[in-house]
């Protein structure tokens, strides 16, 4: 047992330590924005305070290891009426195999920009073309329990954004651990990292510029580029605690808080509540982004139903409301089936 908590907790730091060797003092700096939109309803009215409570299909995102304390098989879409009328959709199917783990894969898109017209500046009212512009990701999950205490999960995944003719892509990779301590119910302490990888930089034809070499009306028109800049992806590290204060008979309530370290912006917590009568109808607040220098984040609130439509077959509806202060509201919706 000495040798399991050394090794969680060898993980941790040493998670820590990479986040902590990136250059941390950018803010607004990385591509792939659309990595840090959160995903599933219960997380989000939990002020998304997950990485500890991670253990339904959702985890995929939060913390791949808790993925693995989800021993069944699991089908969920998520909806995301973002800002500025955009759409974010999720989608994800995982597995439990006993013998060897649960495995998974999801797919996110964000369409950001559908038929707008192109302007330059020498046709300001438009050319009569139209452009879009979105992003996307990819990936596989791995998760598995090492003991009845401690699991450990990844995610691998492509990443790509486009505008017009013009796009960019990466691979990132996402590790996550979940150690339980038998204390207050069940204690939970939890690490993960998320979007470690590689940069993203925009090419496509877009960027070529015709130049004429030599005397007006005499020299060579010769093919040229824009050398456009690399970015880095949003990497962030997470630090979370859960317990169930309650649990007995039909009731159960979870409190968890995160502590969330991005590499381009400010540090803040995130903190929750979940409150499940049978474990079938769910009610959830919390406040996101506490302490984040200029956030418009905040209160969330969210509930859920888990209905056992046949014997081995629950339906589960979600929902989570988040305060954008400024911009407004955001809503979140999700569908699942577990079998």
């Amino acid at each position: 047992m000495k040798k399991i908590k050394f090794f969680a907790v060898t993980i941790i730091l040493l998670i820590a330590s990479v986040v902590e060797g990136q250059n941390i003092s950018k803010s607004g700096t990385t591509a792939a924005q659309f990595l840090k939109i959160g995903v599933g309803p219960r997380a989000i009215g939990m002020g998304s305070a997950f990485a500890a409570t991670a253990d339904d299909i959702s985890a995929i995102y939060w913390n791949p290891g808790g993925l693995a304390t989800n021993h069944s098989n699991e089908a969920v879409f998520n909806h995301t009426n973002w800002i500025a009328d955009v759409g974010y959709d999720f989608a994800a199917v995982t597995t439990h195999m006993s013998d060897f783990g649960t495995v998974g894969a999801f797919v996110s898109i964000l369409q950001s920009i559908d038929g707008m017209d192109v302007r330059t500046v020498e046709a300001p009212e438009g050319t009569g073309e139209k452009f879009d512009a979105g992003s996307m990701s990819i990936g596989l999950s791995f998760a598995r329990e090492l003991t009845e205490e401690f699991s450990i999960g990844f995610n691998v995944k492509y990443v790509r954004e486009y505008i017009w003719h013009e796009s960019a892509t990466g691979f990132a990779l996402d590790v996550g651990v979940l150690y339980k301590i038998p204390v207050l119910n069940e204690f939970r302490l939890a690490g993960s990292i998320s979007n470690f990888g590689t940069k993203m930089k925009l090419e496509g034809r877009d960027i070529r510029e015709i130049k004429q070499v030599g005397s007006e009306g005499v020299g060579n028109l010769i093919n040229s580029f824009v050398e456009l800049d690399e970015w880095d992806l949003p990497l962030t590290f997470r630090v979370g605690v859960a317990a169930d204060l309650i649990k007995s008979g039909s009731s159960r309530l979870t409190t968890a808080i995160d502590a969330v370290h991005p590499n381009d912006h400010t540090e803040y917590l995130n903190t929750g509540v979940e409150y499940s009568w049978n474990e079938m109808v769910s009610i959830r607040a919390g406040y996101n982004s506490l302490f984040e220098t200029d956030s418009e984040k905040g209160f969330t609130f969210g509930a859920g139903l888990n209905y056992r439509f046949i014997e081995s077959v629950r339906l589960l509806f979600d929902y989570a409301y988040q305060d954008f202060g400024r911009l407004e509201e955001v809503h979140y919706f999700s569908f699942g089936v577990k079998f």
